[in-house]
C-alpha cells in the first residue's frame, strides 16, 4: 500500500528536508522549493519506511543489483538493496559523466533496479539506465522518493515513485522576476567530483 502524500509532506516538514528559496537543481532548471531527502534518510525508521516502500514494489522482480547514482541515490539505494537482499553499487560523476569506478560492476544479464532520491528530469538516472543496457544487463524498473515531475518524466521500465508531485521548474532564460530576486543556493551534488 503506497504511503499517503501528507505522512511523506509531515516527515519532510518534521526533519526540515522541503527547503524554500531559489535553487539551481542537478538539472540547471531553477526552483523555489527543494527536497533534501538527505535530512529525512538520517533517521532509520523514515529511511526503512520510503526505502522499503520501494522495495515492496519491486519484491517480486527477482533483483539481483540496486544501482544509484551518486550523491543522492547511494543510501536509498543501499537500503532497497538491504531489504531486497540484493547486491548495491554506485556511478559517480567523473569529468562530468556517470561512471563506475571502485572496482564497481554490472554483469551480463544481470537484473538490475535503478534507485534514485528525487527524480525532476531523470537525466542522472538515464546515463545509468545507458550504463546498464551497455553491460546488456537487464532493467527491471526505476525507483525513487519524490518524482518531482508528478508523472511527466518516463523511463523505458516499470517507474515507481513513493511520492509524485509538480514542482515549478524553471530554465535560467525563463526565470520570473521574482525568482530572479532572491538569493540563489545550489543545493545538489552534480558539481561534486
Amino acid at each position: 500500500m503506497k504511503i499517503p502524500k501528507d505522512q511523506i509532506f509531515e516527515i519532510f516538514k518534521e526533519t526540515n528536508a522541503l527547503l524554500e528559496g531559489h535553487f539551481v537543481l542537478t538539472s540547471g532548471l531553477h526552483s523555489p522549493h527543494y527536497f533534501q531527502c538527505a535530512k529525512v534518510l538520517q533517521y532509520p525508521k523514515f529511511l526503512h519506511l520510503l526505502a522499503g516502500d520501494i522495495a515492496k514494489h519491486y519484491e517480486y522482480s527477482e533483483v539481483e543489483l540496486v544501482i544509484s547514482p551518486a550523491v543522492g541515490g547511494i543510501v536509498v539505494g543501499t537500503e532497497v538493496g538491504r531489504v531486497l537482499g540484493s547486491r548495491t553499487i554506485f556511478a559517480e560523476r567523473e569529468q562530468g559523466a556517470m561512471k563506475l569506478r571502485r572496482g564497481f560492476e554490472i554483469k551480463k544479464g544481470e537484473r538490475v533496479l535503478v534507485v534514485e532520491d528525487v527524480v525532476t528530469t531523470g537525466g542522472s538516472v538515464e546515463e545509468i539506465i545507458a550504463m546498464v543496457n551497455a553491460a546488456e544487463a537487464k532493467l527491471v524498473g526505476v525507483g525513487c522518493i519524490v518524482d518531482r515531475s508528478n508523472g511527466a518524466t518516463k523511463f523505458d521500465a516499470k517507474f515507481y515513485s513513493v511520492m509524485e508531485m509538480e514542482v515549478q521548474t524553471f530554465k535560467e532564460a525563463e526565470m520570473p522576476d521574482w525568482l530572479k530576486a532572491v538569493p540563489l543556493s545550489k543545493p545538489g551534488s552534480r558539481g561534486l567530483q
